[in-house]
């Protein structure tokens, strides 16, 4: 639930969003942002003007998660070693190294800079391209970084609170920010340039895969422990937003849920 989804025409669509009206739109996004920011600078946590839509949206995405995703996630944990699991998760998080990268560059980081390059070219030369974190056992940790946390950076505020068909929660901030990075990668410029986009989707799947068996466990206990799921995915998403705002811990923030009782 918290993660899934002619060539040269395909080329053609790509280059017309990035060279004219894809960042008219973007423009007119942040612009929103900001105003919504304003709007919103006197409530506590995120705003969600459209929790009606959104508490539709979220039963179709647990139908489809309990029915489909949540399955294959589970029978990739059982029957796939910890081992390529976690090499798995290395690779294409080393994969994302230019995203992570260039966001601390616009966020004006210069030790998250080093610290993203130092991982790239350890984890890249050393650790077979990635499938080993040996910069991580060397001390040098990973700090995810991406579009929406330089947003927030820059004082834009959230925006409403939305949940995506499939991709689950997010903010108009975050979406906006996962849209940029998304036209922005490198990797996916470059293999839609070389006619290897089937390549550009099975990684796109690996890390909707990879990221949703690594949630199991904080989704089911989010399933059995709250009262209102939906409130407990808004509060959950929200404190994990912040803190990678902050550059504090990247795990989901469970903590502080009420424990009731199923009924």
């Amino acid at each position: 639930m918290l993660g899934v989804f002619s060539v040269s025409r395909e080329l053609e669509i790509v280059k017309y969003f990035m060279h004219r009206s894809f960042w008219i739109s973007v423009l007119t996004v942040c612009s929103a942002l900001g105003l919504a920011a304003c709007a919103a600078s006197q409530e506590a946590g995120i705003p969600d003007p459209l929790e009606g839509t959104n508490r539709v949206v979220l039963d179709v995405n647990e139908a489809v998660d309990k029915a489909v995703i949540g399955p294959i996630a589970q029978g990739y944990r059982d029957y796939t070693p910890s081992g390529p699991r976690i090499a798995l998760r290395n690779f294409l998080r080393n994969l994302n190294s230019p995203i992570v990268i260039g966001n601390e560059i616009l966020q004006g980081d210069l030790d998250g800079v080093g610290n993203a390059s130092a991982r790239a070219v350890i984890n890249t030369l050393a650790g077979f391209g990635g499938v080993l974190d040996l910069a991580e056992d060397g001390g040098i940790e990973h700090q995810p970084e991406d579009f929406g946390q330089t947003l927030a950076t820059w004082g834009v505020g959230d925006g409403a609170y939305l949940v995506l068909p499939i991709l689950g929660p997010s903010s108009l901030r975050d979406a906006t920010g996962n849209m940029i990075d998304s036209f922005a990668d490198p990797i996916r410029l470059y293999l839609f340039n070389v006619d290897r986009a089937p390549l550009h989707y099975t990684r796109v799947g690996l890390n909707a895969l990879s990221t949703r068996e690594e949630l199991i466990d904080v989704i089911d206990d989010l399933r059995r422990n709250s009262f209102d799921y939906y409130t407990a995915i808004k509060s959950s998403y929200y404190q994990h937003r912040q803190a990678l705002i902050n550059d504090q811990e990247d795990g989901l923030a469970v903590t502080d849920i009420p424990d009731y009782d199923d009924f």
